[in-house]
């Protein structure tokens, strides 16, 4: 049997699955639709929201940057899981205890405010769209793969899918696709996992292995890495991070933006007490503890299969041919994820750090061909000749290398893992069907996100309050079938790969909304117009430090300024900025809270109430 049949069999039968669970739970009500009818156990709840949060970024991505970036990116999943220690401890049981749908719903009531409601929304969809945009990317590199189609025909069918469940099913459908969705991925995630460990150090818990001896090299597989990955020029892979504080904001960043993230909050709307919210909470930490132990093993050994997969007697050895490279690549190269140029025309495959040679030899081929700056690549690729003299004392330029020959997209280690590591086809189709549940869980949650704050925020609250419930639901559903347009639309054009769409999103998030919401439960000083100057200023200033080195609206060619250290303000990434943000937030705030007159007695006693673990009811509308 093929491997395309294999790969059709596992996503045919975890689709049919949920297709059948969205329609056994299709929603027939706005509760149904928003909070599931608030009637959801906190274990499953926990389980779903754990699939919800283990999105493309998780599941595809993560890993990808831990492979490539090493001890730096461990910031990934310090922020993410810290984040959720602040949302169980510091929102989700008081955002419980109000009792709203949204987010939008929360702030709208606490700061007495329609206006600020609608910044809420803005800011909401913002940060929805920016983080669908990440997964949506997965899901088109999942299914580009397995169902052996270019990127753009996998982002359709991706959109297809779940555009049937998520439309149909809401919230309700949503949360028991989830759950199946969970349990696939895990397994999807953990069986490949296990195999490689096994494979490169004899442990069967990758997050051990990870910290055991090689097999054949007999020293532990980290040093074996760091040996290997300095010898071709990269940084070594344990290394520390020169730049502490753009680390800790980072982190800092991930933290506040995953306790502010819309479509997390609103899952401790469908349990039935402020109880089961902190029980959610808990069970979902513990969920996703299992993928995040096992991410910085599968990452790791994912590097180290694909080095020797390229240098199969050792990086002092010559690379593979060209022409002798495995049926895995050669897959992966027709969906335009791994990318190969024969540089120095001896049709084997460099792979190292090249001081940015190669890709100043291809844009200078560009310019030269298609026209273009030809002066200005020149200079480029003469300044990059004389630094990759310098690599490693000249050794890269003896051997004859003109320039790294790979380009190997990040987000495709994950998925590519097993096929590198000679694993059974079965295994290669289960982590097919995970990585597509990964991707489609969190892009269905997000469009419900999307969907609740223009249909409900928007409309039934602001434009239309005597919208009928059946007409709110119809404009919910089109709204979300709206949204999936446009998000497929976006990840056909995506600023960066899974993981950093991500935290772009959390840094907005994290800016404007996780300072309203904190302010709004554990200040009764903040009035009106310091939470509507406080979120202004958060999301204004996130978006115009992102757009100035990401490009106007993510549009390629607007940046102005490279993405670059050097340019960044105080060393501080586009991707760390969220903290700052969230700063200048809570400063205008206070300012402008304490310069005005405080919020009515009636805010006050409301705050003092959502303190209060007793009371709560199901989440409803008023």
């Amino acid at each position: 049997m093929s491997q395309f049949t294999i790969n059709i069999i596992f996503v045919g039968l975890s689709f049919a699955l949920y297709f059948g669970i969205a329609w056994w739970a299709r929603a027939g009500s706005t509760s149904e639709f928003y909070v599931a009818g608030g009637g959801v156990h906190p274990v499953m709840n926990g389980m779903a929201t754990a699939a919800d949060w283990m999105s493309a970024a998780s599941f595809i991505s993560m890993a990808g940057i831990i492979a490539t970036g090493g001890y730096a990116a461990s910031t990934y999943l310090m922020g993410w899981t810290g984040g959720y220690v602040l949302l169980a401890m510091l929102l989700a049981p008081y955002l419980r205890k109000f009792g709203k749908f949204t987010v939008p719903d929360f702030i709208g009531d606490r700061f007495y405010s329609k206006t600020a409601a609608m910044i809420a929304v803005v800011c909401l969809i913002i940060a929805s769209t920016t983080y669908v945009i990440g997964q949506m990317t997965g899901a088109g590199v999942a299914f580009s793969r397995f169902l052996e189609v270019d990127n753009t025909t996998g982002l359709i069918i991706a959109a297809v899918v779940v555009f049937f469940y998520a439309v149909l099913g809401g919230m309700k459908g949503i949360t028991y696709t989830q759950v199946a969705q969970y349990v696939v991925l895990m397994i999807a995630y953990t069986i490949p996992a296990v195999f490689i460990s096994l494979e490169l150090t004899g442990n069967p818990i990758p997050g051990l292995g990870l910290f055991s001896n090689h097999i054949e090299a007999g020293i532990p597989i980290l040093t074996k890495l760091d040996q290997i990955v300095v010898d071709l020029g990269f940084t070594a892979y344990t290394a520390d991070v020169p730049n502490k504080l753009n680390m800790v904001l980072f982190t800092l960043s991930l933290m506040i933006g995953t306790a502010g993230l819309p479509h997390v909050i609103i899952r401790f709307f469908t349990v039935p007490k402020v109880a089961d919210a902190r029980w959610t909470a808990g069970w979902t930490l513990v969920f996703i503890s299992l993928l995040y132990f096992t991410a910085p093993a599968v990452g790791a050994m994912a590097r180290l299969n694909l080095i020797d997969t390229i240098y199969p007697q050792g990086v002092d050895a010559p690379a593979i041919e060209y022409d002798q490279r495995p049926d895995w690549m050669k897959t992966w190269e027709d969906t335009g994820l791994i990318k190969y140029n024969d540089l120095n025309n001896d049709g084997r495959i460099q792979l190292y750090a090249d001081s940015g040679l190669g890709a100043a030899e291809l844009a200078l081929a560009a310019a030269t061909t298609e026209g273009g700056d030809v002066a200005a690549t020149t200079a480029a690729v003469e300044e990059a000749k004389a630094e990759h003299a310098l690599e490693r004392d000249g050794v890269f330029v003896d051997r004859g290398w003109a320039g790294n020959e790979l380009d190997v997209n990040a987000d495709i280690l994950v998925l590519a893992n097993p096929e590198i590591a000679q694993l059974p086809g079965w295994v290669i189709g289960l982590i097919a069907a995970g990585g597509l549940a990964a991707a489609l869980s969190t892009a269905a949650g997000l469009l419900l996100a999307i969907s609740s704050a223009i249909s409900h925020d928007l409309i039934k609250r602001n434009l239309n309050p005597n919208i009928s419930d059946a007409g709110e639901l119809k404009v919910a559903r089109i709204t979300m079938a709206i949204a999936i347009v446009v998000a497929t639309w976006l990840g056909i054009n995506p600023p960066g790969f899974a993981a950093q769409v991500v935290a772009l999103a959390f840094g907005i998030a994290g800016a404007s909304l996780f300072p309203a919401l904190m302010m709004g439960i554990f200040s009764k000083r903040i009035n009106n117009l310091g939470a509507i100057a406080g979120m202004l200023t958060g999301l204004i200033s996130i978006l115009v430090y992102i757009f100035v080195f990401k490009g106007w609206f993510f549009i390629t060619g607007t940046a102005n300024f490279p993405d670059t250290e050097e340019y960044w303000l105080f060393g501080i990434s586009p991707l760390s900025f969220g903290a700052v943000g969230a700063l200048l937030n809570f400063i205008v705030a206070f300012a402008v809270s304490y310069a005005t007159a405080p919020p009515p007695a009636h805010i006050q006693e409301l705050v003092e109430s959502v303190r209060s673990p007793r009371g709560a009811g199901a989440a409803i509308d008023h």
